[in-house]
């Protein structure tokens, strides 16, 4: 019977174990695993467990709720979502871009910044007790409802203070 489907194409024979054959043009066999429904209700409920709701704050007060998932960086999920939160060293800790303010009920549910933080955080413009670096928070469940503010203004070293040189 798979010779005759294969020279067929297109056509698929389910075999045991979850393992379902589909024959593709010129009788080329591709091999494709399928799950029940019982597995994916399962991951769905696992994957909705790990879903973690904020609010960004753009530069004009536009509230943006947006989902995350827990282990997602703040700069990326913002970035993700197109709210502009720049992150220029891309997460390296070698600059103050994608500072945020954080909701206050939610700045103890962080951990303490370390050193690094600390120090690109001394660089930023308009720096409050509840300063952070997006690259440096981690999403997780405790910070659900979670509100990340970005500061009117930005300032990268590099780009606003760079005079090119000539070639």
């Amino acid at each position: 019977m798979a010779a005759s489907t294969a020279a067929r194409g297109g056509a698929s024979v389910s075999q045991g174990g979850g393992l379902r054959l589909l024959f593709g043009t010129a009788g080329r066999l591709l091999a494709r695993g399928f799950r029940t429904a019982v597995a994916i209700q399962a991951e769905d409920e696992s994957q909705a467990a790990e879903i973690v709701n904020v609010v960004f704050i753009d530069r004009s007060g536009k509230r943006i709720p947006v989902q995350g998932r827990v282990g997602d960086d703040v700069l990326h999920l913002a970035q993700r979502h197109g709210i502009d939160l720049e992150g220029a060293c891309e997460a390296s800790l070698a600059c103050s871009t994608c500072h945020v303010y954080v909701s206050h009920d939610f700045l103890d549910k962080l951990p303490t910044p370390d050193e690094r933080e600390d120090d690109m955080l001394d660089m930023a413009p308009l720096l409050q007790e509840n300063s952070r670096l997006g690259c440096q928070i981690i999403l997780s469940k405790e910070l659900e409802g979670a509100e990340f503010t970005l500061p009117k203004i930005t300032r990268n070293f590099y780009v606003d203070g760079h005079v090119p040189k000539p070639h």
